[in-house]
This record gives structure tokens, sequence and C-alpha cells, in this order.
């Protein structure tokens, strides 16, 4: 087993080669108090962070992204609103931009309109009945900040299901709860392909 993972994790990390390791999320109810807060955090349409025009670092951490991601997305203008939304939604929802940029990769390869053998859709492959849940009929979860908003509203609600235990939180993002497979190779795709120290950003004016 631990050779098969290895050989998925080298595939998965060579700069020119994009997996998708697409699962599913379940679906389990929620409490009318929890749906009604993701709910309004979905729905939340605040425009884009502009600090990016504003902070040094912050415009140094996109061309650094821009860089690694001209392989997958070579379209300039389009990598670049892609990783803006990214750093977006991932720190608004109180994530590691990187992380998501690991799970994006080892979800859809930034394939914005993949779709798995489950129905999961888009870059982070969200189920469709998350839309029911917590979304409404406008919600098109191929729609770049819409599919990167739930994405990142649902990994931060698996997280505190969790408190905060990543390996768990993901496994319930990819409906592989317990498994090692899927953990790892998000966290190797994050480590290897997008790491970048979280603290030159803290320090951002």
């Amino acid at each position: 087993m631990r050779s098969i993972v290895a050989r998925i994790l080298a595939t998965c990390l060579l700069g020119g080669t994009t997996m998708a390791h697409a699962g599913s999320q379940l679906y389990e109810p929620l409490a009318a108090s929890v749906q009604a807060a993701l709910h309004a955090a979905v729905a939340d349409q605040a425009p884009l962070d502009p600090s990016f025009e504003r902070s040094p670092e912050r415009a140094r951490w996109l061309a650094e992204m821009s860089h690694r991601l001209t392989k997958r997305i070579p379209d300039e203008t389009y990598r670049s609103e892609l990783l803006r939304a990214i750093h977006y939604e991932a720190t608004r929802a109180g994530l590691d931009p990187q992380l998501v940029l690991g799970l994006i990769q080892v979800e859809s390869g930034f394939k914005k309109y993949a779709l798995s053998t489950a129905g999961a859709r888009g870059y982070m492959q969200v189920m469709p009945f998350w839309v029911k849940l917590i979304g409404n009929q406008e919600s098109n979860l191929f729609h770049m900040r819409t599919n990167l908003r739930f994405g990142c509203t649902i990994l931060r609600h698996y997280l505190d299901i969790e408190r905060g235990d990543l390996f768990r939180a993901l496994g319930r993002y990819n409906g592989s709860l317990g498994r090692p497979e899927y953990p790892n190779m998000v966290r190797a795709a994050w480590e290897h392909n997008w790491a970048y120290p979280s603290f030159r950003l803290a320090q951002s004016p």
C-alpha cells in the first residue's frame, strides 16, 4: 500500500502533470444554527480584497504563485484573478491559501469545469447538495468565486467539527475520513509545490 501511495504522490507532484483525486463530501444533517451560519458565510458578496495593490509583500506572493501556476493556467490575466480569489476566500475562512492551492491541485488539477463521477464540481470539487443546504438557486458551482467560497467555507466547517485536526478535516472533505491517502496527498502538494512563509504575509503593511 505504501508503494502505491508513493507512486501516486510522485506523479501528482510532477510540475507538468495534473491529477484529480476528487472524492465527495458526504451529506450530514446540519443543526439549524450551523446551517444559518454557513448560509450567511457563502452569501456575503463583498468585493475582493484590494490589498494586493497596496502591499508589496502581497504583490510578491501573487507573482510567485503565478509563476508556479503558469504551466497549468497559461493565461496570465485569468491566473491572477484565480489566485487573488483563492487568497481572499482562504483568508476569509481562516485557511492558509497555500493549503487551498494544494487541495485544488489534488481535487481538480486546477480545472474549472472538473466534474467527478460522484458529481463534485469545479476547482474545489464541491458536491451539489451543499447548494440546497446553504446556497440558493443562483449558486453556480462552476463559477470561480462561488466554488472557492463554498469549498473554503466547507473546509472551515470540517475543521471546526474536528477541532482543528487537519488530517480528519481533509478526510471529511474528500469523503475518506480515517484514511491517510488523501490528506497525505494534499499535504505533499501544499508543502512541495505551494509552500510560502506565512509570517511574511502576516507582516504585510
